[in-house]
């Protein structure tokens, strides 16, 4: 079980609100001290994130914590919009899988830069995806 010590909420409804996302998240994760490696792992899956929240769900809200279980401590990052939703998630998180014009490495290659991953999306329900990268 996991403490929450801090929360932060971020609006992303615009390009510049994804830097935003991405300097609030390496602030966070140096706040709890993570290494140099985890935070660009944790930065550059939350801007895929931000990124994929803006084009593909219309924007939406992040919400980031940064957690403490024991003496580990963590940094847990929520993308959520009311967009269209994912029709096949398990097909969304195949390497090479685009619904654009991207490279479709988004989803699968946050999933494995983090240590926790959760997603629950559905057609016309909008889609909450969950990160967590630990110390």
């Amino acid at each position: 079980m996991s403490t929450i010590l801090k929360t932060e909420k971020l609006d992303v409804s615009e390009e510049q609100h994804i830097v935003a996302v991405r300097q609030a998240v390496r602030r966070l994760a140096l706040e709890i001290k993570l290494s140099l490696v985890d935070q660009t792992k944790i930065v550059t899956a939350a801007s895929e994130l931000a990124r994929n929240l803006l084009i593909y769900g219309g924007g939406g809200e992040v919400i980031l914590r940064t957690l403490s279980a024991g003496i580990r401590h963590g940094l847990k990052v929520e993308f959520i919009d009311e967009g269209p939703g994912i029709e096949d998630l398990e097909l969304a998180l195949r390497d090479g899988f685009t619904s654009g014009g991207g490279m479709g490495l988004g989803l699968g290659g946050a999933k494995r830069l983090v240590n926790e991953f959760e997603i629950d999306s559905a057609p016309g329900r909008g889609t909450r995806i969950g990160i967590t990268r630990w110390k």
